[in-house]
């Protein structure tokens, strides 16, 4: 089984928020597969996507993205999941809005989220998704600059990320994390020049 977790925050004062990219993601995902959230053993909403190969498990943890780790590290437990078969998808305001980067482990680079799961794991050796959501303005606070709405003349930018995004974790439960970084690692972030433009 595949496990894909979305990192974002619950409720509605957080929807459309750049922190809240990861659960985009995922909600992508099950609208592709036409598959439904619901309550799971963790406190996450869950959903199983059906035509793959391997058994892929959805998940958006509720505990805030903060505590991502308690929930993240239940399902990886109650379903037995090796941490090579789970994907963590999350904002990443050191990319430009749209890059996505992918890697099979490392540190948290300062992502709180991401902080959670690897204590919670004890390792940090498990692939990850980072999506582009920019610095924004450099005078303004970051965590009110992930936890703002994003603006409608960024809102198709991002959901094109958030789709790219979801297409690079089907390319990684179909053909595994070596083709998704192969793929769109080094695929431009929407609207930017191809090389040689």
């Amino acid at each position: 089984m595949k496990l894909i977790v979305g990192l974002g925050n619950p409720g509605s004062r957080y929807r459309d928020t750049y922190h809240n990219i990861g659960f985009e993601v995922v909600d992508e995902l099950a609208r592709r597969g036409r598959a439904e959230f619901g309550s799971s053993p963790a406190d996450a909403l869950t959903a199983r996507l059906r035509g793959f190969a391997d058994e892929v498990l959805l998940a958006k943890p509720l505990t805030f993205m903060n505590l991502s780790g308690g929930a993240t590290a239940h399902l990886v437990r109650f379903y037995k999941i090796d941490p090579a078969d789970l994907l963590v998808v999350l904002d990443d305001v050191a990319l430009a809005g749209g890059r996505l980067r992918i890697r099979k482990g490392g540190s948290a680079g300062g992502h709180n989220g991401l902080t959670s799961i690897i204590q919670c794991l004890g390792t940090d050796q498990f692939p990850r998704l980072r999506v582009g959501v920019g610095r924004g303005d450099p005078r303004r606070d970051l965590a009110a600059h992930v936890l703002a709405r994003i603006p409608a003349e960024e809102r198709d930018r991002l959901r094109e990320s958030a789709e790219r995004a979801a297409d690079a974790a089907e390319t990684f439960v179909a053909r595994g994390i070596d083709a998704a970084m192969n793929e769109f690692n080094r695929e431009p972030a929407p609207g930017a020049p191809e090389p040689g433009d």
